[in-house]
């Protein structure tokens, strides 16, 4: 593999086994698996997934859901709120396709019903901890009545949640104690109203054995995973599927930093904290490995402590800085491989083939 720029490697295997280990999750679970592909962005990965039997998808846009719409996915849930101002593409979209949308306020389900003529079906947003965006759950009067709104044109599906609150979570036990809490809010829900939910995090879908609560799993991160994940406990350093490929540009041992081309406009400035030798909280956006023939290994060689917009700071013990010349390419293991993997323009697979994805208009 010629590598002069930064590039994200994809360890296909990896990958693979990934979706093969939650799919069985999902059937143990007797829930369907509806990833999430804001992940990857990758038609191409997407037909791992097929490969294995999944048929449904979740997207985070309009523009993601008419790119796998055009690469044969026909049963895709746009996992964001309803955009009034793109009602004419999700028309159009619907015409096509078994299309649902996020609903959680009355102006906005009128407004579809009013605009959208091909006929969509529509989840009720919970939110069930994040405080991102979603419905009250005890706010039963609105939820009665959107459920109530459904008809033939705009079809209620059900409830459905994102536990992203989950990512703030370093134990099973916090990630359990959300988790519970989400069972209880949806269970009620779906016993007073009716139908399904769907539900599903990474550090939820990836820790938490029972899953039978929820008629559909959709987390989209562990597909590739990272080091956050790592960090949360939701996978191991080798099951991590993608791996930042860096030149390095310049040496400063007085420093113990190697310089790298590969900031913040490649891996995001996406970070977690961790403790050093001292017990003090140290910056961590992405850790360094040595990259093999056929992919990298899952030996931690340093920390990249500091980003700008083209230069990666990776601090390194004086043994591991000596190994290094400019020139070199390393590898890093990005903290949140969405992010990272958006901000690329394709991909290369650690077989030495590119993967294209889909292109930001």
């Amino acid at each position: 593999m010629e590598i002069k720029t930064p590039t994200l490697l994809i360890d296909k295997e990896k990958a693979i086994s990934n979706i093969q280990r939650m799919l069985e999750k999902a059937n143990k679970a007797n829930a369907s698996l509806r990833p999430h592909f804001k992940t990857h962005f990758s038609a191409e990965v997407g037909s791992w997934f097929k490969e294995k039997g999944v048929t449904q998808c979740t997207v985070s846009s309009v523009s993601m859901a008419q790119y796998f719409a055009d690469h044969d996915w026909v049963d895709i849930t746009i996992a964001f709120p309803y955009n009034l101002l793109e009602h004419e593409e999700i028309n159009q979209l619907a015409k096509k396709i078994n299309l649902n949308l996020l609903i959680e306020s009355t102006e906005s389900l009128d407004h579809l019903k009013k605009h959208v003529k091909n006929a969509v079906g529509y989840f009720i947003k919970v939110d069930v901890g994040t405080h991102r965006t979603g419905v009250d759950p005890r706010n039963e009067e609105l939820i009665g009545q959107l459920v109530n709104g459904s008809s033939d044109g705009a079809q209620f599906r059900g409830f459905i949640s994102h536990a992203g609150h989950t990512y703030g979570c370093r134990d099973l036990e916090s990630i359990k104690w959300i988790f519970d809490g989400s069972v209880k809010v949806l269970s009620e829900l779906k016993n007073k109203f009716g139908g399904i939910i769907s539900y599903g995090d990474t550090p939820t879908s990836s820790l938490v054995d029972d899953l039978s609560f929820c008629d559909e799993m959709r987390p989209g991160n562990f597909v590739f995973y990272d080091w956050m994940q790592h960090q949360i406990g939701s996978c191991s350093i080798d099951q991590i599927a993608v791996c930042m490929a860096c030149p390095v540009v310049a040496i400063h041992k007085e420093r113990n930093e190697v310089v790298v081309y590969g900031g913040a406009v490649h891996l995001s400035k996406d970070m977690v904290y961790e403790k050093d030798i001292q017990g003090k909280d140290r910056k961590c956006f992405g850790k360094m490995v040595a990259l093999a023939e056929n992919g990298w290994s899952t030996e931690v060689l340093g920390n990249v402590e500091r980003l700008s917009q083209e230069h990666g700071i990776i601090k390194l013990s004086d043994e591991q800085i000596a190994r290094v010349k400019v020139g070199d390419i390393i590898g890093i293991l990005p903290v949140h491989s969405c992010l990272t993997a958006d901000l690329q323009g394709h991909y290369l697979a650690t077989t030495g083939e590119v993967i294209e994805k889909m292109k930001k208009k």
